[in-house]
C-alpha cells in the first residue's frame, strides 16, 4: 500500500521546489545499493521544505531526511517518505580570503575536501574520504582519525519538525563522538555556519597522503555504509582504551563472513560490502551476528554507527 494518497501526493506535487518520485526503486540514494522501494521528495529550496515538513506533520505523514545514504541502513520497503534535500551549493563562494561560510546542508563534503587541498584549510582535512553531505556529516558528527566535524562549527541551522528554523550555537556539549545532541525526530540540518583554522600550504599533501592510506586500508571503492561499527572508548581510574571493532573482528577472522550478497569486507572488517542483491534484513542478520561474536569472545557491546531501520 503507498504511503501517500492520490490527493496527498498531487499536493505535494503541487509545490514549488518539489520533485516526487513515488513508488519507485531506491537504490540509487543508498551507498550500500541496498535493494529497497519506496518514496523519495526532492527539496530545492529551504520554502518549500517548510511547506512540506508541515503538510507532513499536519497529516500524520512520516518522514526521514536522507543526505548521501551513507550511514543509513534503507529498509526494503520504508514506511516514510525519504526527503533528499537538493539545494543548490556553488563552490565559488568559498575563496581562500574568507575563514568562515554559510553553505547549505547538501554541500558534498568531496567537494569541500577539494577546496581545502586546494586553498590549504586547516581543519577540513578531518572529513577526508567521508562519503556524505555537510548536513548528513553533521548529523552523525563524521570524522576520521584525525578529528570530527564538529571541531570545525560555529552554528547549525536547523528547521525544527513544528516548520520553524532554529540558528543553534555550538558548544561543547553539542556533540559526542558520532552523535550529535541538537536534534530531535524530525527536525532536519539545512545548513551550517563552518570555518577552518587558517591556510596552510601543506594540508593539500596530508589530504592526499590521508586519502591514499584510506584507500589502501578500506574498500572506498565496494557499496558499502562507511564504517559499520562505533569504537568503544573504556576508562577506568587509571587507563583509558579504544577498543576497534574492526581490528577485533579480524583477529576473529571474521572477513569475508556472509549471510546472501552482503559480507564483512576481506579488506577492513568494519566494513560491510553488499556484492550483490541484498537489502536491509541481509545487513541486519550479519550486524547481530558479528555484535553477538564480538560480545561473546572480548564482553564488549558494541553499537552501530549506521541507522538500522
Amino acid at each position: 500500500m503507498s504511503l501517500l494518497s492520490e490527493t496527498q501526493l498531487t499536493l505535494v506535487k503541487k509545490i514549488e521546489g518539489c520533485e516526487v518520485l513515488h513508488d519507485v526503486e531506491m537504490k540509487k540514494f543508498s551507498t550500500m545499493k541496498l535493494s529497497s522501494f519506496g518514496t523519495l521528495v526532492k527539496v530545492s529550496h529551504i520554502e518549500a521544505l517548510k511547506e512540506l515538513v508541515q503538510y507532513f506533520a499536519n497529516q500524520g505523514i512520516a518522514f526521514k531526511c536522507i543526505g548521501w545514504g551513507a550511514n543509513f541502513i534503507l529498509p526494503e520497503k520504508p514506511n516514510f517518505v525519504l526527503i533528499k534535500l537538493d539545494i543548490p551549493f556553488d563552490k565559488r563562494a568559498i575563496t581562500p580570503d574568507q575563514k568562515v561560510f554559510d553553505l547549505p546542508a547538501s554541500a558534498p563534503l568531496n567537494v569541500l575536501t577539494s577546496l581545502a587541498v586546494k586553498y590549504g584549510f586547516k581543519g577540513w582535512e578531518v572529513f577526508t574520504g567521508v562519503p556524505a553531505s555537510l548536513g548528513g556529516a553533521i548529523a552523525m558528527n563524521a570524522g576520521t582519525n584525525l578529528g570530527e566535524i564538529c571541531e570545525l562549527l560555529e552554528s547549525v541551522q536547523i528547521l525544527r519538525a513544528d516548520g520553524s528554523v532554529e540558528n543553534h550555537n555550538v558548544t561543547d556539549n553539542s556533540f559526542s563522538y558520532r552523535a550529535n545532541h541538537i536534534l530531535n525526530e524530525g527536525d532536519i540540518i539545512i545548513g551550517a555556519r563552518i570555518f577552518h583554522k587558517g591556510i596552510d600550504p601543506t594540508i593539500g599533501t596530508l589530504i592526499k597522503e590521508y586519502l591514499k592510506k584510506r584507500t589502501d586500508s578500506q574498500p572506498l571503492k565496494e557499496k558499502t555504509c562507511g564504517c559499520m561499527f562505533k569504537n568503544k572508548h573504556l576508562k577506568t581510574s587509571d587507563l583509558e582504551l579504544t577498543c576497534r571493532a574492526g581490528l577485533y573482528l579480524d583477529i576473529m577472522g571474521a572477513k569475508g563472513l556472509n549471510v546472501g550478497d552482503m559480507r564483512i569486507s576481506p579488506k577492513h572488517a568494519n566494513f560491510m560490502e553488499n556484492h550483490g542483491e541484498s537489502g536491509s534484513e541481509e545487513v541486519k542478520e550479519l550486524v547481530s551476528l558479528a555484535l553477538s561474536e564480538l560480545e561473546l569472545h572480548y564482553g564488549v557491546k558494541f553499537e552501530t554507527e549506521a541507522h538500522l531501520p
